[in-house]
């Protein structure tokens, strides 16, 4: 079956995606594998949904560990080895927030056991293990949830409603971008010592290639190869998921990709980095990024015959074409000037736990099913492959 038909086959299906739908009165038991910040910040959205307890927390590092047990209070027991979380009975579902390259095995190992999973992104760390995880998830008949959580983010589908309405026009070209501070985080954590004794550094490296413990690459595994895939899987893989999303496409056709470093030296991808992707339903996307310096953040812009967007993750504004001289260096007054609602968070995150949640008891397919999150990941996974083989990958 080729790829892009297999992607598409069977997404309606995993709305029958459990074996067990849970009453109103049913508690749903989360634990936690990975207690990293990234971890515990998606948990603490599990204590706030009725119905749900936090069951166990898992990690390899003793201290943090036992700091995510004491967050998430006297049920909330913890573990040194994840197996025993997927191996116990008192636990229905797992938050998976480990470096990339547990993300499909354990995965796949936590469906098999029975247990609903919501993964962050990216949910693969190479190309090959996308076909690997849905299959693994169809056949458990789990509900499985991805961290691209912007799609569960109210003004996001806002935002998609219009564009697919026609008020941007025939959509060309998207440009995606990204920028951070790894300079100063890095200072910020220089003095934050990590005790190897309370370590069990070769299970965290788990399949990756052996070595010896490294601080950097403990800390900052996103971008390394063994463990991440630096920026494009990092940050490109939330916008083009958006994109994709709203442009309703499953690959990209052609991709084009760049990256160097100038500054952060001390990380092993590049600090620096390019991507165009061309698609098979008539658009272009770029994406840019940087770690040396955070104004701006990231967001995306549209560009059709009619209007621009403009979204990220505070609103989106659309500006129409026609009312500014041809162009010109400033935008007119926009014409829709939308922003998130007031009580949620600045990532979406906790309406992704909700709606995750929320299917596990229906038994519907999540707003960022796992087919979405296979697809994203594979674009910068593309990216990735471009840049490293310096060359333009055709699919």
């Amino acid at each position: 079956m080729e790829r892009r038909d297999f992607l598409r086959s069977g997404v309606a299906s995993t709305a029958l995606a459990t074996q067990r739908i849970l009453g109103a009165n049913d508690r749903v038991r989360v634990a936690l594998i990975g207690a990293g910040g990234r971890g515990r910040g998606v948990t603490a959205y599990v204590a706030k949904v009725a119905g749900a307890e936090i069951a166990g927390v898992s990690d390899v590092y003793i201290p943090r560990r036992e700091e995510a047990a004491a967050q998430f209070g006297p049920t909330a027991k913890p573990f040194a080895d994840y197996r025993t979380i997927l191996d116990s009975k008192d636990v229905d579902a797992v938050i998976i927030a480990t470096p990339d390259h547990w993300h499909t095995p354990m995965t796949i190992e936590a469906v098999q056991a029975g247990k609903d999973v919501y993964c962050e992104k990216p949910v693969t760390h190479h190309l090959a293990e996308g076909e690997r995880l849905i299959r693994a998830v169809d056949e458990s008949k789990r509900i499985v949830a991805t961290g691209t959580q912007q799609r569960s983010w109210g003004h996001y589908i806002e935002a998609k409603d219009r564009i697919q309405a026609g008020e941007l026009g025939k959509v060309t070209f998207a440009r995606c971008y990204w920028y951070q501070n790894y300079t100063r985080w890095k200072k910020l954590f220089e003095n934050k010592k990590i005790d190897v004794d309370k370590l069990n550094w070769q299970q965290w490296l788990g399949a990756a290639r052996k070595q010896p413990f490294d601080p950097i690459r403990y800390r900052y595994w996103r971008f390394f190869w063994d463990f991440g895939g630096g920026s494009f899987t990092d940050l490109m893989t939330h916008w083009i998921d958006v994109i994709q999303w709203f442009m309703e496409s499953d690959q990209p056709i052609l991709v084009q990709a760049s990256g160097t470093t100038y500054t952060q030296d001390w990380l092993e991808t590049p600090d620096t980095v390019t991507a165009s992707m061309q698609f098979s339903e008539g658009y272009t996307v770029t994406y840019d990024g940087a770690l040396m310096f955070g104004l701006e953040g990231g967001g995306i812009v549209f560009r059709g015959d009619k209007a621009m967007m403009t979204l990220n993750r505070q609103g989106f504004d659309i500006y129409p074409e026609g009312v500014k001289p041809a162009e010109a260096t400033g935008r007119p007054e926009p014409t829709v000037h939308f922003r998130r609602g007031k009580n949620t968070d600045g990532h979406g995150t906790g309406e992704n736990v909700t709606d995750w949640l929320a299917c596990i008891r229906s038994g519907k397919t999540p707003n960022a099913h796992v087919r979405a999150g296979v697809t994203a990941a594979a674009t910068s996974h593309w990216a990735n492959k471009a840049l490293r083989e310096n060359r333009t990958v055709k699919l």
